[in-house]
Order: structure tokens, then sequence, then C-alpha cells
């Protein structure tokens, strides 16, 4: 896994479309979203179907969860659109750390909401891994992700503990 690819690419989107919002880049950049009112424990699926790129979310979930799953699925757009050729890619644990290709979209998901920029000045104000969560309306999983992946690309924090692998099966929705 190329962590500064990752990072690249995924602020790449963020200039090209103006925005974190990880819905408005995905409409920018020609996903069509649609909200599955059927799925109960899925979280969000993308797939590569017929030339079109789609992303099926769970209509009830937090906008903040929302953000974070749409940014995960770009991530799939962006990084393993060949793989969604054959049968799609779902997740039911999104933050699940053993699989390559699950950790990749989680780290472009982070690059692409989280500025590099603004997590560092928190952290050098003082602020820990879970006051810059809050502080950014991220969900602490996804900033420790962001810290892993900014300690790849030359930074220096203190990452207390990993994120819950099981974190998203205990959402309520």
């Amino acid at each position: 896994m190329d962590s500064y690819q990752i990072f690249k690419q995924a602020n790449s989107l963020v200039r090209q479309c103006g925005t974190r919002d990880a819905l408005k880049i995905a409409e920018s950049i020609g996903i069509k979203i649609y909200y599955e009112p059927a799925f109960t424990n899925l979280l969000g699926m993308y797939t590569f179907r017929w030339n079109h790129r789609m992303m099926f979310l769970n209509p009830r979930m937090e906008s903040y969860l929302l953000q974070m799953v749409a940014a995960h699925e770009i991530g799939h757009d962006a990084r393993h659109r060949n793989l969604a050729k054959t049968d799609g890619l779902r997740e039911f644990v999104l933050f699940n750390m053993k699989d390559t290709t699950e950790y990749e979209a989680n780290a472009f998901g982070s690059h692409l909401l989280l500025d590099n920029d603004k997590v560092y000045e928190l952290a050098k104000q003082g602020y820990d891994v879970v006051q810059i969560s809050s502080a950014l309306g991220s969900d602490i999983n996804l900033m420790l992700i962001k810290l892993q992946e900014m300690n790849k690309l030359g930074y220096n924090f203190n990452i207390p503990f990993t994120p819950d692998s099981k974190f998203f099966r205990k959402i309520e929705r």
C-alpha cells in the first residue's frame, strides 16, 4: 500500500471538487448515490456495473457517519474499481484493519475528509486524539487512521491506541 499515493489521490479530488463533503465529491465525479432503505446492518456498498459507478448508502445514518461511509466508498471507486466490476464491494465492518482493500479505502476516506494542516495545528496546540476528532466532527476511529497515515507521511504523532474494528457494529441506525 502506497500511503503517499493515497494521500495525493484523495487531496487531488478535494482540490478538483473544491470541498471535503464526500457526497458532493461523489456527485461531482460521477458516482450515482442511491439510498437503500432495505439496508439494516449494511452501511454502504460501492459497485461498478455497465460503466456506471454506484454507491448505495443506508439512509438511517447520522450525517457524520454518512460522510465517513461515502468517503470510504469513494476510496473504493478510486483504488478498487476493477474489483468492484466482479461482484461489488460490501462491508459490514468499515474499520477492518486486516483487509488491505478495506484499510486503503479507510485511509483514502480519512484523507478526503480530514485536512492534514488542521489536524497538525490542533495537535500542536495540545489537543489529544479525542479532542481533535470532536473539533473536526470526525469519529475517533477515522482520526486514528488519519494519524497513522500522517505518520507514514513523515509526521510523528504518538497514537495512543488502534481503531476499534468492531466499531460500526455497535452503531444504532
